[in-house]
């Protein structure tokens, strides 16, 4: 009886041989006809996405120079005046798209402007610093370089306004925006069918 246990016990003890798993994953064949549909798929959606990226590039531009305009509005009213923005000058950042004043294209910046002149001068603070998304031209309406703000808050001079529009498009454009702004610091953002920004 002791046996025929030990027996069995050896019986199940000993296992069948196994056979030889297949071996798991891909072959370089079957990884670069996956790579080159993807990279057919990702070629056939891409311009597409185009125009998408254009309104995410234009909204960001848009959202930073308002909040550019309130801050260097708050700090103005904060010391009493002389707080400026003023557009990058051509060739900041290796920028080469603002030759003329009323190309914004390369970014802006806030400053204090003690003297009044509306341009950066040497002991005066930079507060804040903007660089434009890559690809969109930012223009100024009435073509000034600067805005001044006064020791309430309020724009020296008109009205400001701007037309942001994806590069080598117009204002007709889907992604196209504008943003005025009122002496007073209302800001409101406008559809490309409303403009330009004639008023604030």
């Amino acid at each position: 009886m002791q046996n025929m246990q030990s027996l069995s016990r050896l019986r199940r003890s000993i296992r069948k041989p196994s056979t030889p798993r297949a071996p798991h994953g891909f072959t370089v064949i079957e990884l670069m006809v996956v790579v080159s549909i993807l990279a057919l798929l990702a070629a056939l959606a891409l311009p597409s996405f185009t125009p998408l990226i254009e309104r995410w590039r234009v909204q960001q531009a848009v959202k930073g120079l308002e909040s550019t305009l309130y801050y260097a509005r708050a700090e103005a009213i904060k010391r009493g005046g002389t707080v400026t923005v003023r557009k990058h000058p051509t060739g900041t950042g290796g920028c080469l798209l603002a030759p003329g004043n009323a190309n914004w294209d390369c970014g802006w910046f806030v400053f204090t402007d003690t003297n009044s002149n509306g341009t950066l001068d040497a002991g005066e603070e930079v507060l804040q610093s903007f660089p434009t998304p890559p690809n969109i031209d930012v223009t100024r309406v009435g073509g000034a370089a600067s805005i001044e703000f006064d020791r309430w808050g309020r724009v020296s001079g008109p009205f400001v306004g701007f037309s942001l529009v994806p590069h080598d498009k117009n204002i007709s454009d889907l992604a196209a925006r504008g943003l005025c702004m009122s002496s007073g610091g209302r800001i409101r953002t406008i559809k490309s069918e409303d403009m330009p920004c004639t008023s604030g």
